[in-house]
């Protein structure tokens, strides 16, 4: 680990003077030699490090989802091409280059900060050594030697002998007890982070072989703190303890507001923007109109939250638009009647009548609402019909019978013309 530090001794120089830095502030307020000001100026050094690095923070995400995005893909690639490797590299490099998508780009922020933290190990280990090393003079080191965290000196580590641990003024039982609960915290810490991620903001609606790495590496990585956790300086396990606690805060809050489309924290996610949108009637911040304007972009392509967001919405009585504001629908706004109770817009429109049967349409009726029926017994008559000579209303092409009311048979009859009952006598 010696060997591994050394590599990274170029940055050692300004991470012990941003140390050095913060030790001044801070021991003005616990005092010098207190573990307050060495274990605050490594937490200080760790919040520095964590906001230089959010636009990589970013990056990963976009990098992240984009890999969610291109698995169906991938594996539609390893099955086609399973018995030709090279193939497969191609078309999968292909299929980055196509996409913009870079599968390093998810580990930006482990490989940016991991220099920082090889330096400050560097920089504890030789507290411990009873070295200068950068800004650290004599002074500053005898100074550090002297700080305790909770009985634990900076530089002692779990696996240390008690002579060694004893030259720094400590117990071993101290340094084995505070050692061992950092160490769980931060494999705790760890874990949690990533079972958040694997539970609440990845797509449940495409299952691939990247989920299931990703479950792995959710009991892979606190085994592997828990492990290299014994050999770390507390000053180290400090430094990591507080950058899964920052990465846990970090990604809770990007859960929250910005989460995976198709995962559950989406579907949380728009609950309570639809919830704050129909109590509001529009929508506020510029983060929630991206989003919006996201969804509506998509058009048929919606996942299932995004259709029930959409639904909600238009039940409500909103439209959602292409710049991402949200107004009322001249179609289903709600509207208040003279007497009180709501109603529809467009409800006073003419109602269209109800398609007639052939047995009514054959019969002539019952007629539609608002046309006025025909009088009993009347027939249409002629001119000539009103001085008396009355004549029967012309015979329908095809020989069929009329739709008027005398061509209607009665029960028991036959279709088409009658015999008379008793034929006239001549």
């Amino acid at each position: 680990m010696d060997t591994i530090a050394s590599l990274f001794s170029f940055i050692t120089t300004p991470v012990s003077w941003v140390i050095v830095q913060f030790h001044s502030l801070y021991g003005a307020i616990f005092g010098d030699d207190t573990g307050w000001a060495w274990g605050l100026s490594i937490v200080s050094l760790v919040i520095l490090i964590r906001i230089c690095l959010i636009p990589l923070f970013v990056k990963q995400i976009k990098a992240t989802r984009a890999m969610q995005t291109l698995q169906p893909e991938m594996k539609k690639i390893q099955e086609r091409y399973k018995n030709d490797k090279q193939r497969q590299s191609e078309e999968m490099m292909k299929l980055y280059k196509e996409s913009g998508t870079n599968p390093l780009s998810s580990c930006l922020p482990i490989l940016a900060q991991s220099p920082f933290f090889f330096a400050l190990y560097h920089v504890l280990n030789g507290i411990a050594s009873n070295k200068t090393i950068g800004v650290i003079d004599e002074r500053l080191l005898e100074s550090a030697q002297k700080a305790h965290i909770i009985g634990a000196p900076l530089a002692a580590k779990f696996t240390d002998s008690a002579d060694k641990v004893s030259s720094l003024g400590a117990s071993l039982t101290d340094v084995r007890v505070v050692t061992a609960v950092m160490i769980i915290l931060m494999s705790a810490s760890q874990f949690f982070t990533q079972r958040q991620l694997m539970t609440k903001n990845v797509d449940t609606t495409v299952k691939t072989p990247f989920m299931q790495q990703q479950k792995m590496l959710m009991y892979v990585f606190p085994i592997m703190f828990a492990v290299f956790g014994i050999n770390f300086p507390v000053g180290v396990l400090v430094y990591w303890l507080t950058t899964n606690v920052w990465t846990m805060g970090q990604q809770m809050y990007v859960i929250r507001n910005n989460p995976t489309p198709g995962s559950k924290a989406q579907a949380a996610y728009l609950e309570r923007l639809q919830k704050h949108v129909i109590d509001s009637g529009k929508v506020r911040s510029r983060g929630q109109r991206g989003v919006v304007k996201a969804i509506v972009a998509k058009g048929r392509d919606r996942n299932e939250y995004e259709r029930k967001f959409i639904n909600a919405l238009s039940k409500a009585g909103l439209a959602a638009h292409a710049d991402g504001t949200v107004a009322k629908s001249e179609n289903e706004a709600v509207a208040v009647a003279e007497d009180g109770a709501p109603t529809t817009a467009g409800a006073s429109r003419r109602q269209q009548p109800k398609r007639q049967t052939k047995a009514q349409r054959q019969s002539g009726g019952p007629k539609a609402a608002g046309e006025s029926e025909p009088v009993s017994g009347s027939m249409s008559l002629s001119k000539t019909d009103e001085a008396g000579n009355a004549k029967p209303a012309a015979k329908p092409a095809g020989g069929k019978p009329g739709t008027g009311t005398r061509s209607k048979a009665q029960s028991g009859q036959r279709k088409g013309p009658q015999r008379p009952k008793s034929p006239s006598k001549k």
